[in-house]
């Protein structure tokens, strides 16, 4: 008990550390509502943290889990627009603790009404700004083909514009295994809600909710996911090294990718291009990065090593340095 506790204050310290660093440098133009960005980073990521601890083992699986929804693309990227839909993202996590933590025994069957509360804030908020006469974020905004960019690579549509709701490079390893486990574990509850929130995210505005905001659901969802994928690449054994390999393959198949795109925006006329390309080469890196690391979690399972807090640290360099990097980069280029 105690130890969860220092690891919560741990974790909260770090989180609420890295969203100074993150915003000090835009402190002096934000206006009195804007400093809800950075609490909300880090509200986000506290909530996930905790939410994540129902399913994650180790505390790196919980950190990151927390760092990869707070600090991640779609939850920076919702600077662009009014503080106000930045605290609703920060509060989804928070709004699945009941069902994630409260029924027990005789009442686990309410746990499929109380995964409705995230569903039901979010229609809240929006039905009270609209009464209001309060738009936070525009009705029309839903997501499009183009914004899948932000998959392959959220530096890119940071640029470009797009909405944001793509992953970090590297936790994408840990999301694949992750996804594995939740399928084998047959969480159809789980899947279910990520369906529905990604497919809210594709249609038009339903009861007033913008509908790329629906996404902060899945992304919630998403990132335990990729915090137990964590959990999962560090206690992985022999019968689990067609996963890690799966996961490399898909690592060098994304770097080769976006290295091709470098280089065929590298060729645009007068250099146009070069901006975007440079990005690219960089999404390259990071996957490279990654399939380096996961490469080397596959020849220790394979080897029988388990050696778990070598691979926790390893994993936790790696996705850290992703997170690290890009995040700037994505709040450079939005506030």
């Amino acid at each position: 008990m105690i130890k969860g506790i220092i690891r919560f204050f741990a974790a909260a310290l770090l989180y609420s550390g890295f969203a100074v660093y993150l915003y000090r440098p835009y402190f002096q133009r934000f206006d009195r509502f804007q400093y809800a960005l950075l609490a909300s980073a880090v509200a986000g990521a506290v909530g996930c943290y905790l939410l994540s601890r129902r399913w994650t083992k180790s505390f790196f699986g919980s950190f990151f889990a927390g760092a990869i929804y707070g600090f991640g693309p779609f939850m920076l990227g919702l600077a662009g627009y009014h503080p106000a839909a930045s605290v609703l993202a920060a509060s989804i996590p928070w709004f699945f603790l009941p069902a994630g933590f409260w029924p027990r025994g005789k009442l686990r069957a309410l746990r499929a009404v109380l995964s409705l509360l995230p569903f039901a804030a979010v229609i809240a908020f929006f039905q009270a700004a609209e009464y209001l006469r309060f738009y936070p974020v525009s009705k029309s905004i839903s997501i499009e083909t183009i914004d899948l960019v932000g998959l392959l690579s959220p530096l890119v549509a940071a640029k470009h514009g797009l909405v944001l709701i793509g992953f970090y490079h590297i936790p994408i390893a840990a999301l694949i295994i992750g996804i594995a486990m939740l399928i084998k574990a047959r969480r159809l509850g789980v899947i279910a809600i990520i369906a529905v929130s990604i497919a809210g995210s594709f249609f038009a505005p339903v009861l007033s909710v913008s509908p790329f905001m629906w996404f902060s659901i899945a992304a919630v969802c998403f990132s335990i996911v990729a915090g137990a994928g964590i959990d999962g690449l560090s206690l992985a054994g022999v019968a689990d090294r067609k996963w890690i390999l799966a996961s490399v393959i898909v690592m060098l198949s994304l770097s080769i990718v976006t290295l091709l795109l470098a280089s065929r925006y590298f060729q645009t006329f007068a250099g146009l291009g070069d901006g975007y390309a440079r990005l690219f080469v960089e999404s390259g890196r990071m996957y490279i990065l990654g399939a380096a690391a996961t490469g080397i979690l596959f020849f220790m399972a394979r080897a029988q090593k388990r050696l778990t807090l070598v691979r926790l640290i390893l994993l936790s360099c790696a996705v850290g340095l992703d997170i690290f990097v890009c995040s700037q980069y994505i709040v450079d280029g939005i506030v």
